[in-house]
């Protein structure tokens, strides 16, 4: 899909239309019509459910920020009093506010009665630099379920040393320096799980909770870089994958998925698991999560705690801000019923 190329004849019309106005109107026309390809091509990919190559992953996961840009270009079309790019900026507009809304459903269906009650938390320590927050997190709010991504050596040594085993007896910890390793610590009992494959550490487990065996999976895909974003595309996919091959049993699938609600891929993955993101049935599927180490306006949310809709109800969802890192921190109050 050319996705590039859908602002094209606007343009040229664009062009055409104020070729004989004052320069500076021919100008503002033309900037106009820049601008608003641009976002075109980005919102068509999001109604293609496409997530097309760089540029266009990269400008979904901020999809409500294409506002500005958008307005931007609808100004400059009614400056240039070009009447078409005026109807194409509302267009524009529109589209990409009706994609803003929150995505999937906003309510669960679980079966039968609640056999436990209990706390996931989840958290991207960026290369373990900020594993002292974590285990101060984890003292403070006693999650029953952690999952680690970048835990490097530095991070899975603390785990071990300052999270005493009588708290978390059990243990699925990936060793690898860097962004590499991972961690699920565990108050439930934990029976080892296939893995998903993966250039970061993606670890599974089967978690006895409730009487219930629960299938945990850690998600933390490549994320897509500029021009390298198949390692994305491919890695993700073997997320949705699993989603798929879980449905029907009681999943908690969580981490860092450097994907959004905006992301085709990421939307599958709930799609095809029947799985739900508890952010969302919280209400704050907008609630941004990355990048939390600078002071930027954009921001979006990249950090999942997903569960089955027919064995879970989320009961709250808190993003908490941990020193040393660029996520922050979900902690996740879940409850399991018994169908």
């Amino acid at each position: 899909m050319d996705t590039l190329g859908t602002g094209t004849v606007p343009a040229l019309a664009a062009a055409s239309e104020v070729r004989r106005r004052h320069p500076w109107r021919v100008v503002s026309a033309l900037a106009g019509a820049l601008l608003l390809a641009g976002v075109s091509a980005v919102v068509g990919c999001r109604a293609a459910d496409s997530d097309g190559v760089t540029p266009v992953p990269q400008a979904l996961a901020f999809l409500p920020w294409l506002l500005v840009p958008g307005g931007a270009g609808l100004v400059l079309a009614a400056l240039g009093r070009w009447r078409t790019g005026m109807v194409w900026g509302v267009a524009v507009l529109a589209v990409t506010g009706w994609y803003t809304q929150p995505y999937g459903a906003d309510t669960t269906r679980p079966k039968g009665p609640i056999l436990a009650e209990f706390t996931v938390l989840t958290s991207n320590t960026e290369f373990g630099w900020a594993t002292d927050d974590l285990i101060a997190t984890v003292k403070r709010e006693k999650p029953d379920v952690v999952f680690v991504e970048e835990c490097s050596f530095r991070c899975s040594d603390a785990l071990a040393a300052d999270l005493p085993k009588a708290d978390y007896p059990y243990r699925d910890v990936v060793r690898e320096d860097g962004s590499a390793g991972s961690a699920i610590l565990s108050r439930f009992p934990l029976k080892p799980a296939e893995p998903i494959e993966s250039v970061m550490a993606m670890p599974g487990a089967v978690a006895t909770i409730g009487g219930r065996d629960v299938r945990l999976q850690l998600a933390h895909p490549s994320p897509p870089l500029p021009g390298d974003d198949g390692k994305w595309h491919q890695e993700l996919g073997r997320v949705r994958e699993f989603a798929k091959s879980a449905k029907g049993q009681p999943v908690i699938l969580a981490g860092d998925f450097n994907a959004t609600q905006d992301h085709a891929l990421f939307r599958s993955v709930l799609d095809d698991g029947a799985l739900h993101d508890s952010a969302r049935l919280i209400g704050q599927s907008r609630t941004w999560s990355w990048p939390a180490d600078r002071t930027t306006p954009l921001r979006t949310q990249i950090d999942h705690v997903l569960v089955n809709g027919d064995s879970f109800k989320a009961t709250s969802a808190r993003f908490l801000k941990l020193r040393g890192t660029d996520h922050r921190a979900l902690l996740v109050g879940l409850s399991l019923y018994g169908g």
